[in-house]
C-alpha cells in the first residue's frame, strides 16, 4: 500500500512539474518533504541481470533491524514526550529537536558536510531534522554509538527528490 501511495504521488508530481504549476509545486514539496527516505531507483539492464552475485540473506538483514531497533526502544524508554508520558517515543523517527540534538548531534566534519549539502541541494530545515533521524538509524545498524559523517552522507543520499532538478532530468 506505502509504494502505492509514493507511486501516485510521483506521478502526480512529475505531471504538476512537467505542466510548471507553480502554486502546486510548492504543496509537492511539502509532501516529499515529510516522507523520511526516497530515491530513484533505475531500472538493471537485462545483460547485467545474469551476472548479478547474491546479495546480504533477508535473515541477517532482519536481525540486524531487529537489533537497531531494540538500541532504538532502549535509548527512549525513560524519556517522555511532550505529556510526559514515559516511553512515549519508540524509535528515531519520533526524535524531538532536543532528543536529536541529545543523540544525534553531528561532529564538526558532518556539520560541514550537512551544511554543503543544505546550501548546494536548496534542502528545507524539515530535510536537515529528517537527514538527522536517518543518519542516527543508519549508525544504529553499523552498531555505531555515535553519529558519524559517513552516517550523514547516506542519509543525504536518500533525500533524492528534495533536489530542485529531478522532474527536470526526464528520468
Amino acid at each position: 500500500m506505502v509504494y502505492f501511495f509514493l507511486y501516485i504521488i510521483t506521478a502526480l508530481a512529475i505531471i504538476i512539474f512537467s505542466q510548471n504549476r507553480t502554486c502546486t509545486k510548492s504543496l509537492v514539496y511539502k509532501i516529499f518533504d515529510s516522507i523520511d527516505i526516497h530515491c530513484e531507483i533505475q531500472p538493471v539492464p537485462f545483460a547485467q541481470l545474469s551476472q548479478m552475485q547474491p546479495g546480504e540473506p533477508s535473515a541477517v538483514i532482519r536481525e540486524r533491524v531487529i537489533k537497531a531497533r531494540k538500541i532504538q526502544e532502549e535509548r527512549f524508554a525513560h524519556l517522555p514526550l511532550g505529556g510526559g508520558r514515559e516511553g512515549a517515543v519508540h524509535c528515531n523517527a519520533q526524535m524531538t529537536e532536543k532528543m536529536l540534538h541529545q543523540f544525534a548531534e553531528p561532529d564538526a566534519q558532518s556539520l560541514d558536510m550537512l551544511r554543503m549539502a543544505m546550501e548546494r541541494l536548496k534542502l528545507s530545515a524539515r530535510a536537515y531534522s529528517r537527514i538527522l533521524k536517518v543518519a542516527r538509524t543508519i549508525a544504529d545498524l553499523a552498531g555505531s554509538e555515535k553519529v558519524q559523517s559517513m552516517h550523514i552522507a547516506e542519509a543525504i543520499g536518500y533525500r533524492n527528490l528534495d533536489r530542485g532538478d529531478w522532474a527536470e532530468r526526464g528520468e
